[in-house]
């Protein structure tokens, strides 16, 4: 029943004209975004030749466009997540949905995977673009495989935090917003700490841009890893109890 909720969830992202054009706008951003840094790359060769240890073209195209996908895909996931339960809550379908022969944790894991379909999807249309130079060029399998992962992780993490503000919020648009708000304030997270005299651990850690940005460079730990994981688990586990609470309401 997982992947009948995910299947369903999935198609239904995909017959929305939001997904639609949230696809083209970024794959339009991200394409001039990586265009313009093969330039870079481009005119930078002759001077990088002449020196030792010099970035590579993966370090110069692949790592900058993932990152530049984190900060699009901030902005573009609590558009994508915030109709899960909203949507279902709006047209009256969820008391239909909660007294049907499915657990909680199956709804909410179906409903997840189905939004994570399509962020793995747009993973996989950015991760096209540095593989075209393979045409012409030569890439750190390695550095790319983590970056590629470090989007997966971090898209992951959104995805569920999303999820669990739309079963909070009565209405799409306030389970965006939630979700953003979140989102950012995990991502300045390691900003305000940097600004402190003494670093906060605790800061350091819970902030998100911090493991992502450590995958990405190709170091994997299991700490960071294993923080996106819990993340996503704690947040699904959040859901489930919210659910929980709704259905004994009913």
């Amino acid at each position: 029943m997982i992947f009948t909720i995910a299947a369903r969830e999935f198609k239904s992202l995909f017959l929305s004209p939001l997904a639609w054009t949230i696809l083209a706008i970024l794959q339009f951003i991200l394409a001039f975004l990586f265009l313009t840094q093969v330039e870079n790359f481009t005119m930078l060769q002759p001077q990088l030749a002449t020196m030792e240890n010099a970035p590579s073209l993966t370090d110069i195209t692949v790592t900058p466009l993932f990152g530049n996908a984190a900060i699009i895909l901030l902005l573009v996931t609590p558009l994508l997540t915030m109709r899960l339960i909203c949507e279902e809550r709006r047209n009256k379908t969820l008391t239909l949905l909660l007294s049907a022969p499915l657990s909680n944790v199956e709804i909410i894991i179906g409903k997840y995977l189905g939004s994570l379909g399509l962020l793995a999807t747009i993973v996989a249309l950015i991760t096209v673009m540095p593989l075209s130079l393979l045409i012409g060029g030569t890439l750190d399998f390695g550095k790319l495989f983590a970056n590629v992962l470090a989007l997966l992780l971090l898209s992951g993490a959104f995805a569920a935090i999303g999820l669990f503000m739309s079963c909070l919020a009565n209405h799409p648009t306030v389970a965006a917003m939630g979700a953003f708000g979140a989102l950012f304030v995990l991502w300045i997270l390691d900003w305000s700490a940097g600004l402190a005299d003494k670093p906060s651990g605790l800061f350091q850690y819970l902030s998100i841009l911090r493991h992502f940005q450590a995958i990405q460079s190709g170091l994997l730990a299991t700490s960071d890893v294993s923080y996106f994981l819990l993340f996503i688990s704690l947040f699904l586990l959040l859901s489930v109890r919210r659910l929980d609470k709704e259905r004994l309401q009913k």
